[in-house]
């Protein structure tokens, strides 16, 4: 059974969640996680220099509750699927299972990034962040000040860490149109791990 894991990284409110819903509707035995699901409980998240709560940073992440998310997929994805009430999808490879990881912080942890079979990475410019992130109802609201104080500074910290770390990981253009972005990757997938001629 070959396992694939497809890394959708990026920039917050660039896409990732549109894109990781479309792939999941169209891939043979796709599961997701998602990294959003894996932050620390409020109590747990400590007050920067910046005056917020950092949010934005690994360390509000229990990575290690999701390298063994997906180590669990990776032993049994039939199983995995099944306990997470995902369907088995009508597909003629049955042989191949698909996992899509799915979150902001994906590539600044050597172990997370080193799973993933392919690494794509959805950026935006500041305006546009700042623009898309301005319209989004959080269950807990952007205290005033917070992109600019705080998320976007640690995106680009995080941003330059990730590029210096040498994992290879391929750039997707935020601003390009949701079909344009759905239909590289699609293909991308398609080309290197679905076609079997």
């Amino acid at each position: 059974m070959r396992r694939i894991v497809i890394g959708i990284g990026g920039v917050t409110n660039g896409g990732k969640t549109t894109l990781t819903k479309r792939l999941v509707s169209v891939l043979p035995n796709c599961c997701v996680i998602h990294q959003d699901d894996f932050f620390k409980p409020p109590d747990q998240i400590e007050v920067g220099e910046d005056g917020f709560k950092q949010w934005d940073v690994i360390t509000a992440i229990d990575m290690e509750a999701m390298v063994n998310t997906v180590t669990a997929w990776a032993e049994n994805p039939v199983k995995f699927a099944r306990s997470h009430g995902i369907a088995p999808s009508r597909s003629e490879s049955e042989d191949v299972q698909i996992l899509i990881l799915e979150g902001f912080l994906l590539y600044n942890h050597r172990l997370l990034a080193d799973m993933c079979s392919e690494r794509y990475c959805l950026s935006i410019p500041y305006e546009e962040c700042k623009r898309r992130r301005s319209g989004r109802n959080y269950t807990i609201p952007d205290p005033p000040g917070l992109f600019d104080g705080h998320v976007w500074p640690m995106y680009l910290k995080h941003r330059q860490e990730m590029e210096e770390s040498g994992v290879s990981i391929v750039a997707l253009d935020g601003l390009r149109s949701k079909d344009e972005i759905f239909d590289k990757v699609y293909t991308d997938i398609q080309n290197r791990f679905l076609n079997t001629s």
